[in-house]
This record gives C-alpha cells, structure tokens and sequence, in this order.
C-alpha cells in the first residue's frame, strides 16, 4: 500500500488538514490548537504519512472546503473518499449524511430512518459520526440530535466549533418558536415529537 500524504490549508475557521492514499481521501481534519498538533494527528493515524503538496485531482476538493466554509453552498459529495477502513454500517450513515446539502440537518433518528433502521437506532448513528473520519467532506456537523439539539461533536473546539460550522451555512438550529413559548412552561402545550 502506497503511505498516504497529508496537507494542510487555510480555511475560514482555521487550518484544515486533508490526507489521501491512492484510492482516495483516506482522512480529514479540522483545526487543532496548532499546525503541529493537526500533524501529529495525521501521523498517527497514518503512520509513514508525510506533508506534501496534494494530487491535482485533490485541488478541486481543498478550494470547495475553503469555499464551502465561507458560507458558499458547495456540494462536496463527490469528493473522492477511501471508505476501505470504514465499517459496513458507518458507510451506510456516511452515504445517507453525505446527500444533506449545506444549510440543512438531519437528526441522528432521522438518518436512522432513511437507511431503513428503527429510530432506536440513532445510538450507533451517532457512534459511527463521533468517528468520522472525513470531517466537513462527510459532513457531520449537519447531524443533529432529537429535537434539533447540537448533540456531541468529537473533532477539536467541540460544538462550539460544529455550531460555527452550522452558522457559516445559515442552518437553522433547534425547533422554530411556537406562539406557546411565551407561556409559563406550567401552561405550556406538549411539543409535537419530529418524526
């Protein structure tokens, strides 16, 4: 197996990384606390990975990330991901989360749903998100938790940083104020449940 290589670029929310093998993207990264600490973690996750200028064929890739995080509605779901390492039911979450266009959210139940799973199983939904390891080309960020909460995110910065994401593309986060939330919650009608 060819040793992947790795860059890092300049994005609107800070330096991201993107590393590739021959059969593709193998892995992405979000910005650390340094340029070194995103190093270290493609070196780790790549042992023998090295920095290096990207394939051309990447090049449309890196300059839609760049774009996208400056709130451009660029679709990134051909990008040419190695999904080799990645467990049979992630790539099924993968295939469903990768079709939600910028902008827009699904819930963790709702993708659950659309593979054809019970909603009980938006658990191992968001298990296969916490490992995702395409950030922003799988674009996880746009996964929600029931009722439109943030839910969790593992890449660094946490929510705070899948929030940022989220406002960069004018997605609407949480259920729309009904005329009852002005109510004392003890007169409050009972929120109908999102399918």
């Amino acid at each position: 197996m060819t040793m992947p290589g790795f860059t890092l670029f300049d994005t609107a929310i800070g330096r991201c990384g993107l590393a590739w093998g021959k059969a593709g993207i193998v892995g992405t990264a979000l910005p650390g606390p340094s340029d070194e600490q995103v190093r270290r973690r493609f070196t780790e996750r790549f042992p023998g990975a090295a920095e290096s200028a990207p394939p051309e064929a990447l090049a449309p890739v890196i300059t839609g990330v760049i774009a996208l995080m400056t709130g451009e509605k660029v679709d990134l779901s051909a990008a040419p991901l190695d999904m080799t390492a990645v467990p049979p039911f992630h790539r099924r979450v993968y295939d469903v989360a990768r079709r939600i266009p910028p902008g827009e959210t699904m819930t963790y139940g709702e993708i659950a749903l659309a593979m054809g799973e019970p909603r009980e199983a938006a658990r191992a939904v968001g298990e296969a998100m916490g490992r995702n390891p395409f950030p922003i080309l799988m674009p996880c960020h746009r996964v929600l938790g029931a009722g439109g909460r943030p839910g969790g995110f593992s890449a660094p910065g946490g929510v705070e940083t899948k929030l940022k994401m989220l406002q960069i593309e004018g997605a609407k986060i949480g259920e729309p104020p009904t005329l009852f939330d002005a109510l004392p919650l003890a007169v409050r009608p009972p929120r109908a449940r999102r399918p």
